[in-house]
């Protein structure tokens, strides 16, 4: 790129606290795009207040235009998107904009790289309002298309976006998400005491959606804790639109002293709670990449993943692979992990090597590159 040029960030669609991964990999990515910004170039953040308020480390780190609003409230920020983010993009002069919201906002008028992490509005609409889903269908396809360049996590949804949307594959990227290593931890032993886990876990870290799986994953951890009278589940994750069916379910197999529900919890805790468990069992049924199967991994906890849409690519030989379906496969897979050590170790070596292949230094590099072809395209 060449010295006169501005990048933008559209960080509009990013509540803090309610996004999930988005948010993760939001702050993963932005930390390596500010330590690695040529010398000369600028990059401007355009985020809502409650992101400055939730994450000022970052957002002093660039040049940050705030919209005061905290975002909770839609058509207030996506009036805020179509109207003050032009606005200031024109006042900014900014020569090409990322938005990292899977949407191009219909009137920013500025060139524009999206990042698409997946389809679901598509694939399942149940996870959305009827308002929500009818906005991100009627917009998504044509920010595809009008996008310079579509960014997608995984060859999953770089094939979704193209045979949905029909755009050309030369435009769809993949950049994988990266792993942050972890600043600050609790021990294994903290842990235990903060939350009261006694005997051993398993972990499954995730909002409580539909697609996560968590119906199937109770019903498997049913079978292992009838022979295991020492280990429990540990759900940690906010509450989504399948929370009274996981109630529900829990109360019915029995479970209620053996699941435990921390809800969200900090992420020096969430490493601790990772990092002493048998293994992460993570059954969801769709991913556009899959964060949580990453991280375990290179923490050095044993994966347990579906054999479905992102995750086969993005765990490959560092985890165990099964049927989503499968309530056996799921209790006999936990269970052996429970009586075989030699096995469990093998899954932490594996997966250590794995998530080498997956770093935030060189997801921002790729993106870097992806503003340089743009901007080439731009100026020509």
């Amino acid at each position: 790129m060449s010295a006169s040029r501005h990048v933008g960030i559209n960080l509009l669609s990013l509540i803090p606290r309610m996004v999930g991964g988005a948010e993760t990999a939001a702050l993963g990515l932005l930390g390596e795009l500010a330590q690695q910004r040529p010398a000369g170039h600028e990059l401007s953040l355009f985020c809502l207040d409650s992101f400055v308020r939730e994450h000022p480390e970052v957002a002093v780190r660039f040049n940050t235009k705030v919209l005061p609003i905290n975002g909770h409230i839609r058509p207030l920020r996506v009036l805020g998107e179509n109207s003050w983010l032009a606005a200031e993009a024109r006042r900014s002069k900014i020569d090409v904009m990322h938005h990292m919201g899977n949407v191009i906002p219909p009137g920013c008028g500025v060139p524009g790289v999206v990042t698409i992490y997946d389809l679901q509005p598509f694939d399942i609409p149940e996870n959305f309002s009827r308002v929500k889903t009818f906005y991100l269908r009627s917009v998504a396809p044509r920010s595809a298309n009008r996008a310079r360049a579509v960014i997608t996590p995984s060859n999953f949804a770089r094939n979704s976006v193209i045979d949905r949307f029909g755009i050309p594959p030369e435009r769809v990227r993949i950049i994988h998400l990266g792993v942050e290593e972890p600043t600050s931890q609790m021990s294994i032993a903290e842990v235990r005491e903060r939350y009261g886990i006694r005997g051993r876990w398993f972990v499954f870290n995730a909002v409580t959606s539909r697609h996560k799986n968590h119906e199937m994953l109770l019903r498997a951890f049913a079978k292992v804790a009838e022979k295991e009278p020492d280990v429990i589940l540990v759900l940690t994750g906010g509450q989504g639109r399948a929370e009274e069916t996981v109630r529900r379910d829990i109360e019915s197999l029995g479970l209620s002293k053996r699941v435990l529900r921390p809800g969200r919890v900090p992420r020096p805790d969430l490493i601790g709670i990772l990092r002493g468990a048998v293994a992460l069992t993570f059954p969801s049924c769709y991913e556009g990449f899959g964060l949580p199967v990453v991280e375990a991994m290179s923490l050095g906890t044993p994966v347990l993943a579906a054999d479905a849409t992102a995750l086969p690519e993005i765990v490959g030989d560092g985890g165990r692979l099964i049927d989503p379906t499968d309530v056996d496969a799921w209790a006999g897979a936990m269970l052996g992990l429970l009586d075989d050590e030699q096995e469990r170790q093998q899954l932490i070596r594996m997966g250590l090597g794995r998530a080498q292949s997956f770093s935030w230094a060189a997801a921002a590099e790729q993106t870097f590159r992806v503003y340089r072809d743009v901007l080439g395209d731009v100026a020509s």
